[in-house]
């Protein structure tokens, strides 16, 4: 089975004068020979996301897959941290210059879905664990509260029907600004 860690926690929060500072959660995914980081997105400095992948005995090389769950900056800038990684996202399987589409059933362990509604472009990772279902879902759900309603939502309807395909197939999220969390079922 697969396994999912966080390496660092995001997160987000308004300041005055209409700015806010924001971190994605990021996330390590390991099935078989895929050693995937998701949303290597803001962060004050690179040295945060060395340093945590260095406390997993691993190197910015030892990175095969990118996954990036939209298209919003905070969530794929640091993207050109992994050299030899190929790049998963919303338009498909990246390597190189070269494009291709994804499979849904990304691995045994790994299914990939689109759930719109925060972004048109948002996709999630469901990762078969020995402790049960992990969603690394980006902003869906920023933290365990939601927001709700999403202040930044392209669909809200969109995004009720993500987040409850979310909630129903999984037992634990990885939200796009705060800490993993168990679902309530």
């Amino acid at each position: 089975m697969a396994k999912v860690k966080v390496l660092v926690e995001g997160y987000y929060f308004e300041e005055p004068k209409d700015r806010a500072k924001a971190r994605a959660t990021v996330s390590l995914i390991y099935d078989k020979d895929t050693v995937m980081v998701v949303d290597p997105g803001t962060l004050e400095d690179q040295q945060i996301l060395i340093e945590a992948l260095k406390k997993e005995g691993l190197t910015v090389n030892d990175i095969t897959m990118v996954g990036i769950t939209h298209s919003h900056v905070d969530h794929y800038r640091n993207v050109g941290m992994f050299p030899k990684a190929k790049v998963l996202e919303y338009w498909g399987l990246w390597d190189g210059v070269a494009w291709g589409a994804f499979e849904e059933n990304f691995s045994k362990d790994i299914k990939v879905l689109k759930t719109p509604g925060h972004d048109y472009s948002c996709i999630t990772f469901f990762v078969t664990t020995d402790n049960g279902v992990v969603a690394v879902c980006g902003d869906v759900f920023f933290n365990e509260d939601g927001p709700n309603p999403d202040p930044f939502a392209t669909d809200s309807k969109k995004l009720d029907e993500s987040r409850k395909l979310i909630v129903t197939a999984s037992d634990w999220i990885i939200p796009g600004h705060a800490p993993m969390y168990k679902v309530k079922k």
